[in-house]
């Protein structure tokens, strides 16, 4: 039976107004219909090959352009567009605070359906290139090629060490230079892979599952310290110390080297153990008067001194006058926990993780405080009723919840503990204004504070401070632990 031929629409003169996640963009065609597309940004009018619709939405990219946006620029480097990495280069970067700032508004408009008494504007990365600390690259023995080397009959079998190409998971982009993190990290990829050529070491196959150089991690802090960590997809120790140890003498920077073996199907190596080659195992890191030691499993906010400026935000939203009990929901290694220890009488932090809660109780005696309690397990199991007798009803509740934002069972735990204020942390709008409406039956949205950790990413945080509404009587606090720990 003959495969029913598809016909293709195309959309005529669809006018660029918003920018959407993958680096997509929306617009409408002439219907009302929301349409997403590729490879134009707003202010562009073009034409639109649609290759999927939808009944509330299309899908499709630009195939000819009418008119471009006075806010396109010139991309900075070389492999934007290829990468995948930074997807808004071509758009100036004021103009991608403001769609920022529209996609927040249009989700508190549209999901929150509540009311936000001050909205405050976007906080801008003064850093806009090489504000990463944290960088992943892979080996592969075939490289991305682009459509003028393919009709040119280039080969992709080379041994490269760069980024995913989505889309092409056994094919890697090869990157001259990543303006992501700053240097030695281009250097530091750069030997890696010379290294590996040099000793004829096999780079990863992903399709044959065969090779030994697999993957790397680079971690830098403000401080100057680097971590790398090697992953091997076999154990050779004669061929892993050889590399190893020229590694370490052509890259005398790094402050610490690490490794693991991984012949697990994904790059994934948090559940692995990781090895120390060289150095003290982890490197150290300051938000302002703060210090963290950051291991190889480590989370920390990517993006340092933007983190300092949300976390600013968060104490600026607290309020906080040194007599305050706090919890800290989705601590992580603590990070927002204790940069504000100071500010309260006590900060007790909760995350499901449990090396995270290792390296929280770590640095908190790393800074010398005494007012921290740190638990590993789901928010959800463990906030309750009894946990609030142990500990206090909270003054102030601080949540940074995945980008699936807090469990319904959060939601019904934080309105049952009646905290004064709650401090809302955000990488996502969309989740972050979908539990607004529902923590609405008590609470109001007193301020809201986009900032932009990611410049030339679609991704934007959002901090708010949510209030007790005023017509909410507290009861006893003896009388609402017996009632609700009696469930």
């Amino acid at each position: 039976m003959r495969k029913k031929k598809t016909t293709k629409t195309t959309l005529k003169e669809v006018e660029v107004t918003g920018i959407a996640d993958k680096g997509r963009s929306i617009g409408r065609d002439h219907g009302g219909k929301v349409v997403f597309v590729e490879n134009a940004v707003p202010g562009d009018v073009v034409d639109v090959m649609v290759y999927k619709s939808k009944k509330g939405f299309s899908e499709g990219r630009a195939v000819h352009f009418h008119s471009y946006s006075k806010d396109r620029v010139e991309p900075f480097c070389e492999h934007f567009g290829v990468c995948g990495g930074c997807k808004w280069q071509n758009l100036s970067y004021e103009a991608q605070l403001k769609q920022k700032d529209i996609v927040v508004s249009d989700a508190m408009q549209r999901i929150g359906k509540v009311e936000i008494k001050s909205r405050l504007p976007i906080v801008p990365c003064l850093e806009n290139t090489f504000y990463r600390n944290k960088l992943e690259f892979a080996f592969s023995n075939k490289k991305w090629l682009t459509k003028e080397e393919i009709a040119a009959g280039v080969s992709n079998y080379e041994d490269v060490l760069g980024f995913h190409r989505a889309g092409a998971f056994d094919k890697i982009v090869p990157i001259n230079k990543c303006f992501l993190q700053k240097d030695p990290s281009n250097k530091i990829r750069l030997s890696l892979q010379q290294i590996g050529i040099e000793q004829g070491l096999p780079f990863f196959d992903l399709k044959a599952d065969t090779g030994f150089l697999r993957h790397i991690m680079i971690r830098v802090s403000e401080l100057g310290e680097i971590m790398l960590i090697v992953s091997f997809y076999r154990e050779d120790k004669t061929l892993r110390e050889a590399y190893l140890d020229e590694v370490i003498k052509r890259i005398p920077e790094l402050t610490t080297l690490l490794y693991c073996i991984n012949p697990k199907e994904n790059d994934f190596i948090l559940d692995l153990d990781i090895h120390t080659y060289f150095g003290k195992g982890y490197i150290e890191e300051k938000l302002r008067d703060i210090r963290f030691r950051i291991g190889p499993k480590s989370f920390f906010q990517t993006n340092t001194r933007q983190a300092e400026r949300l976390f600013d935000t968060v104490v600026k939203f607290a309020g906080l006058t040194g007599s305050e009990n706090v919890y800290d929901l989705y601590t992580g290694i603590g990070s927002i926990a204790l940069y504000i220890a100071k500010y309260c009488k006590q900060v007790v932090g909760i995350e499901e993780i449990a090396s995270a809660i290792e390296d929280a109780r770590e640095n908190s005696a790393l800074n010398g405080l005494k007012n921290t309690v740190f638990y590993a397990g789901d928010v959800k199991d463990i906030l309750s009723a009894g946990f609030a007798d142990k500990h206090g009803r909270p003054d102030l509740v601080i949540t940074d919840p995945p980008r699936a934002g807090m469990h319904a069972d959060v939601i019904k735990i934080l309105l049952l503990l009646e905290s004064p204020k709650i401090v809302y942390v955000s990488c996502n709008p969309a989740t972050q204004a979908r539990d607004f409406n529902l923590l609405n039956e008590k609470y109001e949205v007193m301020q809201l504070q986009p900032v932009d950790m990611f410049p030339h990413t679609h991704h934007i945080e959002s901090v708010a401070l949510l209030q007790l509404k005023e017509k909410q009587g507290v009861q006893n606090f003896n009388t609402w632990v017996n009632q609700n720990f009696a469930e």
